[in-house]
């Protein structure tokens, strides 16, 4: 089929709605297949990962974002352009190490639970947003930073806030490239 001629091509995008079902959806499936919590997180988590290696080539064509040039940076790009375009929120960043390489992402308001009361009690130990730490974890392995990405909070644990722990696995001098 061709187009009309001087029809612009639509930039289709999926409801916010539909993506926070979708996702609850996806969670209760795996709650089904998977009888441990522990399971379910690595699953969310691998699935995540292969997410955030894909996400980072679109991250990087449509943000224009300049090259980070320390931890801090790197973790305000995250909060501060990332969630702001993926998810339409923007949470606060805190650093929480004297060396520098520990950050946490804390957010108000959670998008992927807009949907979600509260956890039942026999799934106590389920993450169910650890799809953000795959994905922040993949986007970041991408772009030759390796981390490690918890939830350190969450609201449907009872906890005042949601809060994404990272941390930068090496020095920022070891990510220079010697030649021989």
């Amino acid at each position: 089929m061709s187009r009309s001629p001087g029809r612009k091509q639509e930039n289709h995008k999926i409801s916010r709605e539909l993506f926070v079902l979708t996702y609850g959806a996806l969670v209760a499936q795996l709650c089904k297949d998977y009888e441990k919590d522990e399971d379910v997180n690595a699953c969310l988590d691998r699935m995540g990962y292969s997410i955030g290696i894909r996400l980072i080539d679109d991250f990087l064509a449509r943000s224009a974002v300049r090259k980070c040039r320390s931890y801090s940076e790197t973790a305000d790009m995250i909060a501060q352009v990332a969630f702001k375009m993926y998810l339409g929120v923007t949470p606060s960043v805190s650093c929480s190490s004297a060396t520098g390489n520990e950050f946490s992402l804390i957010l108000d308001k959670n998008p992927l639970v807009d949907f979600v009361e509260e956890l039942p009690a026999e799934r106590a130990s389920l993450c169910y947003c650890n799809l953000l730490c795959g994905v922040i974890r993949g986007a970041l392995e991408m772009v030759h930073l390796a981390a490690e990405v918890t939830f350190l909070q969450d609201r449907l644990k009872g906890d005042a806030v949601t809060e994404i722990g990272i941390t930068f696995l090496r020095k920022p001098e070891d990510r220079k490239h010697r030649r021989n």
